[in-house]
């Protein structure tokens, strides 16, 4: 699959943000990571390169390729590097605000031509685009976690969005080996419309004490076949980035099963957000995952 798109910028290198950066790379294209703090990109190589070394480890991938996969990858505070870019892909938090205060930003910065993806799996497409200055270049680009490993993504057209520009990122999506589905501009697209009810129907279970998280994890794998249980999958997404992605999919919907229990509102309080801050509905040291 050919594709007009040469460089890539992705803002925002949360957990998300690495991992779709790591996508663009290992499919060979200049690919720039932006955030405000240093400290998260760092974060984001230190991720990027234990991604990497594990690739060659399992012979995925040689040290020639991952040394030039690592070359053409970089990340930067100025957000007037990403004027380089022919597609910048948002993946920051799960608010419009913060969104339209980025797109506003990149709109100056950006040529004409650069297309806008927002990785939003909540948020409408059209009310992103608003605060693009560009509505009809914005697409929405739905990665899921880990997006280094998961191929799936969500390609959503607002409607404003044009033909040339979805046709455009749908040739990128496809050009980067993942695998893209179309959704109308609906909350919660496919996945999450029936993934945070069940997420939080987990989280449920826990809170009336049925059942310990690694027993509703071990069921959902065993009887249903994931290769993750919801709470271990939360873990690893964050509480903080849950909340937020919920508590947006319940504004839209007002569908009682997506409000968020208090269990995770007392989670988030004590700081047990999950893999990154070494526990959450487990405990973390290293890669090792206890408890539950």
């Amino acid at each position: 699959m050919t594709t007009a798109i040469k460089t890539v910028g992705v803002a925002g290198s949360g957990t998300m943000g690495a991992g779709i950066a790591i996508v663009a790379a290992r499919a060979g294209f200049k690919t720039i990571i932006y955030d405000v703090r240093e400290e998260a990109l760092s974060r984001a190589r230190k991720q990027t390169e234990g991604f990497f070394a594990k690739s060659v480890e399992r012979k995925k991938l040689t040290q020639p390729q991952v040394d030039k996969i690592i070359g053409d990858l970089t990340g930067t505070t100025r957000i007037a590097e990403l004027a380089a870019c022919d597609i910048v892909i948002e993946a920051v938090f799960e608010d419009l605000k913060v969104k339209h205060a980025l797109l506003g930003e990149l709109d100056k910065v950006c040529p004409a031509h650069t297309l806008f993806a927002s990785n939003t799996s909540t948020l409408s497409i059209t009310e992103i685009a608003a605060g693009s200055g560009r509505d009809e270049r914005v697409v929405g680009m739905h990665f899921c976690l880990p997006a280094q490993l998961m191929k799936l993504v969500e390609m959503s057209p607002g409607i404003r969005t044009g033909d040339d520009a979805f046709r455009a990122a749908w040739e990128f999506c496809m050009a980067l080996g993942q695998i893209p589905v179309r959704t109308k501009d609906n909350p919660g697209f496919i996945l999450n419309y029936f993934l945070v009810p069940f997420n939080n129907d987990a989280i449920r279970l826990v809170e009336a004490g049925v059942a310990a998280p690694a027993d509703i994890d071990r069921a959902v794998k065993s009887g249903l076949g994931y290769p993750m249980g919801p709470l271990e999958l939360l873990d690893l997404v964050g509480l903080d980035t849950h909340l937020l992605v919920a508590e947006a999919l319940y504004a839209s919907t007002h569908e009682p099963r997506t409000a968020v229990p208090a269990l995770v509102k007392r989670m988030i309080a004590a700081g047990h957000l999950g893999r990154k801050t070494g526990r959450g509905f487990y405990t973390y040291q290293g890669n090792a995952m206890f408890g539950g």
